[in-house]
């Protein structure tokens, strides 16, 4: 799958740049990776998702998220309000948005949303409708993500003074224990429908495990041990086949059938993920 991200600065507009990938591939899944919420209002997100699912045949998953970079907000002249009005945005956004893709007539009144007798058009090919990602790591985002999404997303890092200050400290197994216990909770009797992802950080290659997690827990990692690093969902290092036991491993603890990394480890996750697939 191709996911996008969605921030004002030097990459692609998301959903030109998925359109693009759809036409030039006919199996290939995209997504948005994911859309801060606080830049459309839902019925416009709605009536974009629904239209590149029609354009991609039906291969698009809607990703959404509450926006953290504060810089972001202030050079559009946005409000960058507390996460928690973020996230209670958000909850109300992915609420609209969901019953607009399923085809609904919306009438909705909320805090921060007001939308009277509307519709979409065209509806998305998957039905009822695409996926919904929600992904992040603040409690209150989880929740909204385990009471409304198909796939909760973990990333394990809370940011810190407006998106400028990364905080590695929930990598820590111990925490995605707790973490995964609130997300059940939370689903309910959804939890056997619902699909686990975790955001891999960093994906190293080496014959020396040890060595990798020692050096990478200094500096803005110094609040993890090499022990934390090397069992965190959120790292990924070792040689191939480690890498393939910590997934099989991560999935078998936690329930993370999905996983997700950054462009710059795409070429060193490629040959875990052909062994996992059989090839």
């Amino acid at each position: 799958m191709l996911l996008v991200p969605d921030h004002l600065t030097d990459l692609l507009a998301p959903f030109p740049a998925l359109a693009a990938a759809a036409a030039a591939t006919t199996r290939l899944r995209i997504g948005t990776g994911v859309l801060n919420n606080d830049f459309r209002h839902p019925v416009l997100t709605a009536r974009e998702a629904a239209t590149l699912d029609v354009l991609s045949d039906g291969r698009f998953e809607l990703g959404l998220g509450a926006g953290h970079m504060r810089s972001e907000y202030e050079q559009t002249g946005l409000s960058f309000d507390p996460g928690s009005a973020r996230v209670e945005r958000l909850g109300e956004a992915v609420v609209i948005v969901k019953r607009l893709l399923e085809g609904e007539r919306v009438t909705f009144a909320g805090r921060h949303y007001h939308v009277t007798d509307h519709t979409i058009h065209p509806r998305p090919v998957q039905r009822p409708r695409p996926p919904i990602f929600i992904g992040g790591n603040a409690p209150r985002l989880i929740e909204v993500a385990a009471k409304e999404a198909d796939v909760v997303g973990l990333t394990g890092i809370a940011f810190r003074r407006g998106g400028t200050d990364p905080d590695m400290s929930d990598f820590r197994a111990a925490i995605v224990d707790q973490c995964m216990a609130f997300v059940r909770a939370a689903v309910g009797a959804r939890v056997e429908r619902l699909e686990l992802s975790a955001l891999v950080q960093r994906v190293i290659v080496t014959d020396d495990r040890r060595k990798a997690a020692e050096e990478l827990a200094t500096g803005r990692w110094g609040a993890l041990t090499p022990d934390d690093v090397l069992a965190t969902p959120y790292v990924l290092v070792g040689t191939i086949d480690e890498m393939v036991d910590q997934l099989r491993a991560g999935r078998e603890r936690w329930g993370f059938s999905y996983v997700m990394t950054h462009e710059s480890f795409m070429d060193a996750l490629a040959p875990v993920v052909a062994r996992l697939a059989g090839r």
